[in-house]
This record gives structure tokens, C-alpha cells and sequence, in this order.
């Protein structure tokens, strides 16, 4: 574990999102597209990329209060760009004017020293 100190944490933000972010897909994926034994593969998959999800976040070398705001910017970012690879689906309006706040309020929370 005295290793993990030495990657930084946005590596761990960063991979957990993505984990998070898969896992969710493939489940959603499982439920609306497919049926029988190939939707409960797909249910297992997804249970375990969200497993995977829980342990990296966990594995951070910081308290996760720490880098909430900037897991909250990563998330939305990695989950728009897994939506649209996964599902084709590209991002109106109303939700990159909302990700620009969320992002925003992400990057204040993480840097702002006040």
C-alpha cells in the first residue's frame, strides 16, 4: 500500500470514474438491450466494474473530502464522453451548460484555499 502514496490522486479519480461510469453502462446496457443468460453476464460485469469503482476510489492517498469537487468534474466529464461512445449519444444544450457549472463548481471546491 506504501506504493499507492506515490501516484497521484487524480490518478485514482480518474480511473474510478471511468469504473464507475463503464459499470453503470453495462448495466443499463444489460437491462433496456438484452435478455437471459447475456443479461445476467452483463449484470456481473457491471457489478464488478462498479466493485472495481469502490476499491480505486478507496485506494486514494487523500481523504475522499478532499477531492470531491474534482471527482464530481471528472465524473460528469468521463460520463458524458462514456454516454456518447456507448450509447452515440451527444450531449444537448441544457447539459453542457449545466456540466460547465458542474465543472466549475468542481474546480472551486478542489483549488479555492479561502
Amino acid at each position: 500500500m506504501k506504493n499507492l502514496q506515490n501516484i497521484h490522486p487524480i490518478v485514482f479519480i480518474l480511473i474510478a470514474t471511468i469504473f464507475e461510469v463503464s459499470g453503470d453502462a453495462v448495466i443499463r446496457t444489460a437491462i433496456y438491450k438484452n435478455t437471459g443468460m447475456v443479461r445476467i453476464g452483463l449484470m456481473l460485469t457491471g457489478a464488478v466494474l462498479l466493485f472495481v469503482y469502490g476499491i480505486s476510489i478507496n485506494l486514494a492517498p487523500v481523504e475522499f473530502g478532499q477531492v470531491v469537487g474534482l471527482y464530481i468534474a471528472t465524473l460528469f466529464i468521463v460520463w458524458q464522453l462514456i454516454n456518447f461512445i456507448a450509447f452515440r449519444a451527444v450531449p444537448g444544450l441544457p447539459v453542457i451548460t449545466g456540466g460547465l457549472l458542474i465543472v466549475t463548481g468542481g474546480l472551486i471546491i478542489t483549488f479555492w484555499k479561502g
